[in-house]
């Protein structure tokens, strides 16, 4: 599902609310997780899962096509932590 398929969807779901203000609140939680994120906090949505970055140590890389090594600089990444209920839910037989 990409952010118009959900945006879509909650709008059919609520047909008293208009879909560009479907959109503006499904934008503002995305842009509020983004900033979390952007300032290395965490963040939890019950039952889904948790948002969170993860620090990647410098280290020694290497090129694929030449075998050279190179030098790959500190990132951080996020990382998604799938919570309890959504995996049950992914598990059921």
């Amino acid at each position: 599902m990409i952010r118009s398929e959900l945006i879509q969807k909650i709008a059919d779901e609520n047909p008293h609310l208009y879909q560009r203000d479907v959109e503006r609140i499904v934008n503002t939680i995305f842009e509020e997780i983004i900033e979390a994120m952007a300032r290395g906090d965490r963040v939890e949505l019950r039952g889904f899962g948790a948002f969170s970055v993860k620090k990647r140590d410098a280290r020694m890389g290497r090129n694929p096509r030449t075998g050279e090594s190179v030098p790959v600089e500190e990132k951080h990444v996020p990382f998604f932590k799938t919570g309890k209920l959504l995996r049950d839910r992914l598990n059921e037989e």
